[in-house]
């Protein structure tokens, strides 16, 4: 279980560093139904996976991905972070190849997975 829970929360997040948060422009993103389409979540694991398009919005969330994992998503609001818990413990629980593939890439040597799983693991 690597830290690919951060890439599928940070596919909503989408944000833009200004002063110490990231912008709260898709903080009201509905991500259930994100997770609930199939095509569209795949799109996003592609799009943060180097692996097809991506939108305006992956693209932000792509390269704000490395930062958020290494200090646990000090820079998210409230929002953003319930975002990135919600989406990260679907992803482990329904796609838990995507979700491996993904912590390979963003932390190939698991440095930050212990502390990024105690963040996802917190309310």
């Amino acid at each position: 279980m690597g830290l690919s829970k951060v890439l599928f929360c940070f596919f909503v997040i989408v944000t833009v560093a200004f002063c110490q948060t990231y912008n709260t422009k898709y903080d009201h993103v509905d991500i259930d139904s994100i997770l609930a389409n199939k095509r569209v979540l795949s799109s996003y694991i592609k799009c943060i996976m180097d692996e097809g398009p991506c939108t305006s919005e992956g693209r932000e969330f792509r390269k704000h991905i490395p930062e958020a994992i290494t200090n646990n998503c000090a820079k998210c609001s409230d929002a953003q972070k319930r975002i990135i818990r919600k989406t990260s413990r679907f992803i482990r629980r329904e796609r838990p190849q995507d979700w491996d593939r993904v912590s390979r890439k963003y932390d190939p040597q698991q440095k930050y997975t212990a502390n990024f799983n105690k963040f996802l693991s917190e309310n």
